[in-house]
């Protein structure tokens, strides 16, 4: 057990990091991201996801991880767009979510704080209103296929070129370097070409 906990910490630790140097403490990152204007969090996250999925693959094709040592759990349709609906709203709200303000908080970042404490309490009135709310968040279950390569039919290796293919081609369209603004000298002459351009033009 103390052996877990110890992993535990470290990677939570290495994770952290790994949010702080991505600029993930500051809320203007989420809240950039929301607005389509900074694209740091997909590109960062994204990546993170397909590490870990190619890992996860490669690690199974070996045999030191099984198929079924994998605990995925069960899916209701209902349930994710709740959850997915009070996540968002507090992340436009407050600009964080649930890692990145303890890593807000940890970097300096009073809102981080303020942030976290209301993730807390809201996860208390969430567990005081669980049993009343139960039969609404399991009415709806999800398909019984628990991933993509099984919901669509096709094989994993596919889907992580899918998923590849899509963080690279997001990934060029956000990080190409905008082109410059010309200045009011540079505007006055290539007004100035174009005069002189358009004058030889009609005397031709």
């Amino acid at each position: 057990m103390s052996s877990m906990i110890i992993s535990g910490l470290a990677c939570g630790l290495v994770f952290g990091f790994a949010l702080e140097r991505a600029g993930f403490a500051s809320a203007c990152k989420l809240t950039g991201q929301l607005r389509f204007k900074d694209w740091t969090v997909f590109n960062v996250m994204f990546t993170a996801i397909l590490v870990c999925a190619f890992g996860l693959f490669a690690l199974q094709m070996v045999g030191v991880v099984g198929q079924y040592d994998i605990f995925i759990p069960s899916a209701f349709i209902y349930a994710t767009l709740l959850g997915g609906v009070g996540v968002g709203a507090g992340m436009a709200v407050g600009g964080f979510c649930p890692g990145t303000s303890v890593v807000g908080f940890c970097s300096g970042h009073m809102d981080g704080l303020v942030f976290f404490i209301g993730l807390i309490l809201g996860t208390v009135v969430f567990a005081g209103a669980y049993d009343a709310i139960e039969p609404m968040l399991t009415a709806l279950p999800a398909p019984e296929a628990q991933t993509v390569p099984e919901l669509l039919g096709i094989p994993t290796i596919v889907v992580l070129l899918m998923l590849t293919g899509v963080a690279a081609v997001v990934g060029y369209l956000t990080t190409r370097a905008p082109r410059p603004r010309p200045t009011e000298a540079e505007k006055r002459e290539q007004r100035d070409a174009d005069g002189v351009s358009g004058t030889a033009a009609g005397n031709a």
